[in-house]
């Protein structure tokens, strides 16, 4: 007898149908996993073993074949077990074969016969959803799984409660989806003292969901600018926070089933290795990059990066999405996302005060900064400079307008653009392109002219103008002007790279 089960297998944020094949026949008993298996899924035949011995069920001392279609597919990971262990079940008879067709099933087996947690549970949901299935899953994931709609989901703690249900004996509770959680507070506008520009440069990104380099001493308040990003981010609307859910399901970071709607904000260390931040390994993971999707990735000390890890980013920062090239696949994560970083201007940190500047200055300054490529940092739309903060400005009262007002403004802006998706097909400004760009972004006669004498002056490149237009249209947006004018392109201008001080 040869009995079928359905189970996943997960391909970027693809989960692609497998067909668990069980066949008990006459023979020397074995028991044998065949379909292109990893070890986690080799191994799986002694957790099912013992399973179902801590169930009073032995193996039938027959030739047991197990075989996982498409055979040429890759499986990884250890959600193969229970399916394993309901198709080995349902050939011995102990279940019905015929009950298990119309389920998607995954899950983790322990040795006591436990359903434990696996990862990537959500879009095993959304593809039992699609294919008019119900899901069967750990009870600790049926949360996680109920926010995939229209699915019907069994959540089981363990091997013999999900018989008992499937049987009728005993009916497992429905689970129900997972809380919403509120967003963390973080720090306030209202902390950061001085550092105007700066603070009107982040305005501008967040409006518009551009890229931030900020440059600056230490202790000038970098990192606390960008810690202040999330507060003034809009919550992500219901169908973005699916798409952020799904990569966090494949990462396993969904705890207890809750979905956030804050934007992702990811600060690796500047250690982190090209596999960690664009996503890859022996099991293809998804990255810091992948795991900020619609969200924010801070990389701060940028220069201390590897230069072949931060060039990895210039990819995905163009197209939104990583390829993960390996010989036995090609996995496609999404990356839509916000970059900010911040640097010294040099490796002292104190190029602009002669009092503190190291010897090598000003040749520190071409040396450090040139551990960033070009192609990298034209890719970043504001480039703004921090200033060291006075004594005087510490003790000045903090000022009058906090995150709640800048938020208030930045929400007006995102809701001007999202008023214009249907005609662009952009989120954001920072998304704009072609002729939506041209219709959009084209400044006035006076902002022509202006934009056409920086260009020859700064020599801008065309991924520089085209970024400097959509920055300029995020200004009008902030501004509430229906065309991009010459004050708009003055200053986008006046955010674009300046070269290394001598």
């Amino acid at each position: 007898m040869v009995a079928l089960v359905r189970t996943v297998a997960y391909l970027g944020l693809e989960a692609r149908g497998v067909e668990v094949q069980c066949s008990v026949a006459p023979g020397l008993p074995n028991f044998t996993i065949v379909g292109l298996a990893d070890k986690a899924v080799g191994e799986s035949k002694e957790r099912v073993r013992a399973a179902l011995s801590s169930m009073g069920l032995a193996l039938p001392p027959k030739r047991i074949t197990i075989n996982l279609s498409p055979a040429d597919l890759p499986k990884e990971g250890s959600h193969y077990d229970l399916p394993i262990a309901l198709a080995l079940l349902a050939a011995m008879g102990v279940t019905d074969a015929e009950q298990l067709g119309d389920w998607v099933v995954v899950g983790e087996l322990a040795l006591d016969g436990r359903i434990g947690a696996s990862p990537g549970v959500l879009l095993a949901a959304l593809h039992a959803s699609s294919e008019e299935a119900g899901l069967i899953c750990p009870a600790s994931q049926g949360a996680e799984a109920r926010w995939a709609s229209g699915v019907a989901v069994c959540a089981a703690p363990d091997l013999l409660s999900l018989l008992n249900h499937l049987k009728g004996e005993a009916q497992l509770p429905a689970p129900q989806p997972g809380e919403v959680e509120a967003q963390a507070p973080g720090p306030d506008l209202k902390q950061v003292k001085g550092q105007e520009t700066a603070k009107r440069a982040l305005e501008i990104a967040a409006a518009g969901g551009h890229n931030l380099l900020m440059v600056g001493p230490p202790g000038a308040g970098k990192s606390l600018l960008a810690s202040c990003l999330p507060g003034i981010l809009p919550e992500l609307s219901p169908s973005e926070a699916l798409e952020v859910s799904m990569v966090q399901s494949v990462a396993g970071m969904l705890e207890g089933g809750r979905i956030s709607r804050a934007r992702p904000f990811r600060a690796p260390h500047h250690s982190a290795s090209m596999a960690a931040l664009t996503g890859g390994g022996l099991k293809v993971k998804p990255g810091e990059v992948s795991l900020a999707h619609l969200g924010v990735l801070f990389l701060d000390e940028l220069p201390e990066f590897q230069r072949a890890v931060l060039d990895s980013l210039r990819q995905p920062l163009e197209t939104g999405t990583v390829d993960v090239a390996r010989a036995n696949a090609h996995v496609t994560f999404p990356a839509n996302v916000q970059l900010v970083a911040a640097m010294n201007p040099c490796r002292c940190g104190h190029l602009g005060d002669a009092a503190l500047a190291c010897s090598r200055a000003p040749r520190c300054a071409a040396d450090y900064q040139s551990k960033v490529s070009g192609p990298m940092l034209d890719r970043i739309d504001l480039h703004v400079e921090v200033d060291p903060v006075s004594a005087a400005d510490l003790a000045m009262p903090p000022p009058a307008e906090g995150t709640t007002e800048v938020a208030a403004r930045v929400a007006a802006a995102r809701q001007v653009q999202l008023a214009r998706r249907e005609a662009t097909g952009a989120r954001t400004n920072a998304e704009l392109q072609g002729d939506a760009l041209e219709e959009f972004a084209g400044p006035d006669e006076a902002g022509r002219t202006l934009l056409m004498q920086a260009a020859e002056a700064m020599r801008l490149s065309a991924r520089s103008y085209t970024r400097m237009l959509r920055v300029a249209r995020t200004i009008a947006d902030l501004s509430g002007a229906g065309q991009v004018g010459r004050i708009h392109v003055a200053e986008a201008l006046s955010y674009r790279r300046q070269a290394p001080r001598a």
